[in-house]
Parts: structure tokens; C-alpha cells; sequence
């Protein structure tokens, strides 16, 4: 599998979708940690939470990789992780603890992230080959799964 710098990835690290989920994982986290205190344990933990859950699935995904259907369905629960942190980015902007600017920031990139996920989740269904085809190619499981930067629909 190529990612976006035509690299084959070998770890799910390498995937485009891994990484810019971990860095607005790690920015929620920084982002809720301003939160007033009674809130750093309530919509701050929620907000974490889903927003960790993201790359996380996409890595326990990628370790189930050899299983199709178990793949898709972490890349599934990934994209319901990004909606669910939407909606508690929608309730920390009700609460008056961002922008309206950052809100909208977030949202989009939130949108883009589960696009680019959505598109890898289709070209692994399209493109996967069952254990037998396996059996009888030298492609490695590189090889079968999508190129990371798809772009957006």
C-alpha cells in the first residue's frame, strides 16, 4: 500500500487518516484541559474520548487487517467516533468554551477526516483479496489495501 508520500505503508502509523486523527486527538486533548475544572471530567472526558477513539480503531483495524469484514468494521467505528466527537464539539461551542471559529475549524476538519476515512473504508472493501487469492500472489498485504490521500468526494 502506497500512503500520500508513495511510500508503502507498514504500519498503520503510516496512514494518512492515522496520523491527522492522532494530531486532532491530541488537540482536543489540549483544547478540553481549558476547560473550566467541573468540566475536565464531564464534556472535556467525552470530547477525549471520542476524539482518542478514532485513531484507535484505525490502529486495531489495521492490526485485524488479514480480516476484511473486522477491518471495515474498525474503520467503521472510527468514523462513529469522528460524528460523536462532532456532536460533543457541537455541545463545548453551546457551552461558550470555543469560537464560533474554532467550532466551525474543527467541524470541517472533523468532515474532511471522515471523508478520507470513508474513501479508504470503500477501497479496502473494492480492493481486498481473501486469504485464498492471498495464498496464491506475492503481494503482501501492503500491496492490497488503498493508497493513503485519497481526497474528498
Amino acid at each position: 500500500m502506497d500512503n500520500k508520500s508513495g511510500k508503502r505503508a507498514r504500519s498503520y502509523k503510516d496512514l494518512e487518516i492515522y496520523r491527522e486523527s492522532f494530531d486532532l486527538a491530541m488537540e482536543m486533548h489540549e483544547l478540553s484541559l481549558r476547560f473550566p475544572k467541573f468540566e475536565t471530567f464531564e464534556e472535556g472526558s467525552q470530547l477525549r474520548r471520542s476524539s482518542k477513539g478514532i485513531p484507535a480503531c484505525i490502529a486495531e483495524g489495521w492490526g485485524r487487517r488479514y480480516y476484511k469484514n473486522e477491518f471495515v468494521k474498525f474503520l467503521i467505528y472510527a468514523l462513529a467516533s469522528c460524528d460523536e466527537t462532532k456532536v460533543h464539539l457541537d455541545f463545548v461551542a453551546g457551552c461558550k468554551y470555543i469560537t464560533k471559529e474554532q467550532h466551525e475549524d474543527y467541524i470541517k476538519r472533523y468532515e474532511t477526516l471522515g471523508k478520507k476515512i470513508n474513501k479508504y473504508m470503500r477501497y479496502v472493501e473494492r480492493s481486498y483479496l481473501n486469504p485464498r487469492e492471498k495464498m496464491t500472489t506475492d503481494s503482501a498485504i501492503g500491496d492490497i489495501l488503498a493508497p493513503d490521500g485519497l481526497g474528498d468526494d
